[in-house]
This record gives structure tokens, sequence and C-alpha cells, in this order.
């Protein structure tokens, strides 16, 4: 004889379904991601940077319109004499097509040599 559920029971099934059930609706949104860039702009090594021996990565969250231009860039990381090299680049960029809008993450690698 199984025993009876419980309200707390059905109350923490009922939530745990929900919890998983969120975690794959934003997996499914990330599979949009990755869009090919078709067109690169470098990014130029600060003139400061050059002269502090500087290197480092920029993370960048970009807001990319359907059409593939990038409507928008934000600084996620990275050192800040590196930064704005990194926006102004980045959002030049064009990608390809699609239906909607997306979200890329993107790093930009600076290095002396």
């Amino acid at each position: 004889m199984k025993p009876p559920l419980r309200k707390g029971h059905v109350a923490l099934f009922v939530a745990v379904t929900l919890i998983f059930a969120l975690a794959h609706a934003r997996a499914q949104e990330s599979t949009d991601a990755g869009r090919k860039v078709v067109q690169k702009t470098p990014a130029a090594y600060p003139t400061l940077a050059q002269s502090m021996n500087l290197r480092g990565v920029v993370k960048l969250e970009v807001r990319v319109a359907p059409n593939g231009t990038v409507k928008s860039v934000d600084v996620k990381g990275g050192h800040p004499i590196l930064t704005q090299s990194a926006v102004t680049a980045v959002g030049h960029w064009k990608f390809e097509p699609a239906s909607h809008e997306t979200k890329e993450l993107v790093e930009v690698k600076f290095d002396p040599q």
C-alpha cells in the first residue's frame, strides 16, 4: 500500500516540474545564439595599452537586429583601457540575417605581439 500524497509533496512536485520546464525553455532560447559573423572590423590596439604591454580579453554582449546589424553592445568584462576599442570595432560588425533579434556573446582578444 502506497502512502497518501500530502499537499506538501504535491507542491514540491509542481515546483520541481516548473523549475525543469523553465530551465528547458532557457536552453531552447540559447540555441538561437551563435549567429555567424559575415563582416568583422578588427579592434585597434590602443596606444596606451601598447605602451603598458597590456593584454587581455574584452567580453561583450551584442544585440543583433534581424538584418544582421549590431543594435547595441554591452561590456560584460575586460580591462577599461581595452573596452572602448572592442565596443567600437564590434559595433561595425555584420552578422548573418535571422528571423528575429538575438543576443550574442563576443570575446575580443588583445595581445601586444
